[in-house]
């Protein structure tokens, strides 16, 4: 099977801004900055590159230059076609709300004049704000082998109610019968322990795809998860397939940070980041991190860019921060662009991107409990 010419890779950017909103508030989930370099983006984007998958569509929402300043033409991976490649799709293109889309289906609606001129006869859907390292090509097999309208793709994982019970969107649990029988679907369950963990990601026929979009949008229905999987499960052959790869699903603050803190032991970023299934990225062409005479840096990652006179330990970098001598940081995460006073100690923050922290300065979070600091 040629996987380029017949599948198209379609990215909701701005699918649950609303559970990151301090950090989506300037931008979309898509541009929330990753691990010292990357973007959330880059995950999906890269998955379905190395998938084959070479047409590739990003459905934006608001707030969106930030998404596009880092995507540009998608040189970084390689989609800068004269056939397929990548395609920004801003929300004012169609539909009632003005493009403001209010759920995926409404998002799919707006983009319904793209779909048409789509050669693809099937299409891979995910979501921003799930950390994943995916091969596609084996799902899209069974999916065609199977002769299913719909394939969800779910990892197993541990869930907890309590902990993300003030998400405006919460996690989709599956009952699966026999690893790929679709059974139901839960959204924000109240329980806690193992679980099978929609990653928010499906293949689907464009044919198919287009007939739910216009049922669904003809009653003024907007949820993927609500319409199909729950109100409408019956009439279609809905099948799943289980990933054995590590994921992160970011809900909220809490699991931002633990995602980045995830990719310090070497072994969980071994398996988000392969050889063979690498994540690519905006090149930053900035010059290699200039270390001060006597800083001590331990377990950290520290991207290009930096200008460190004091001591890291634990923390993640990222592009162009400068960490004042004789400074402390510990346990942080440190956004872009972001300045750290001489003699200032900080443990257990998050700074916005270009924040600043004053010299001399004292600011202490907890490991379960970090503080953002916004600009």
């Amino acid at each position: 099977m040629s996987v380029n010419n017949k599948v198209l890779g379609l990215i909701f950017a701005s699918m649950h801004d609303a559970n990151l909103l301090d950090l989506t508030k300037h931008g979309t989930m898509g541009s929330v900055p990753i691990g010292g370099r990357y973007r959330l983006v880059d995950f999906p984007l890269s998955n379905m590159v190395n998938s084959g998958i070479t047409d590739v569509g990003v459905i934006t929402k608001a707030n969106y230059i930030s998404l596009l300043d880092h995507l540009g033409a998608g040189r970084e991976w390689d989609l800068t076609r004269k056939h397929g490649g990548l395609h920004l799709l801003p929300p004012y293109i169609s539909g009632s709300n003005g493009g403001i889309y209010e759920g995926r289906l409404d998002a799919l609606n707006n983009i319904s004049a793209y779909l048409e001129k789509s050669s693809a006869k099937y299409i891979v859907c995910a979501n921003c704000d799930v950390m994943s390292t995916i091969d596609y090509r084996p799902i899209i097999t069974k999916h065609i082998d199977s002769e299913a309208d719909i394939t969800l793709i779910y990892g197993k994982g541990e869930y907890d109610f309590e902990k993300n019970k003030d998400e405006k969107y919460g996690t989709t649990i599956l009952s699966v019968v026999n690893d790929d029988e679709f059974e139901s679907a839960m959204l924000k369950p109240p329980f806690k322990g193992p679980s099978n963990i929609w990653l928010e990601s499906f293949i689907i026929s464009r044919d198919k795809l287009e007939e739910i979009v216009s049922l669904a949008c003809s009653l003024g229905k907007h949820s993927f998860t609500k319409f199909v999987l729950q109100e409408h499960k019956e009439e279609y052959k809905i099948k799943c397939y289980k990933v054995e790869d590590e994921f992160k699903r970011i809900g909220g603050f809490t699991e931002y940070w633990e995602a980045n803190r995830m990719l310090l032991d070497s072994e969980k970023r071994q398996s988000f980041f392969r050889k063979k299934m690498p994540i690519f990225t905006k090149v930053g062409d900035s010059a290699p991190v200039k270390y001060g005479i006597g800083t001590v840096i331990k377990n950290s990652l520290i991207a290009d860019g930096c200008i460190i006179e004091g001591n890291v330990e634990n923390s993640i970098i990222f592009r162009g921060v400068k960490v004042g001598k004789d400074a402390v940081v510990k346990d942080c995460i440190l956004l872009e662009g972001t300045t750290i006073g001489e003699k200032a100690y900080i443990s257990g923050i998050v700074t916005d991107i270009n924040g600043e922290i004053k010299e001399n300065r004292r600011l202490d979070g907890e490991l379960d409990k970090p503080l953002l600091i916004n600009n």
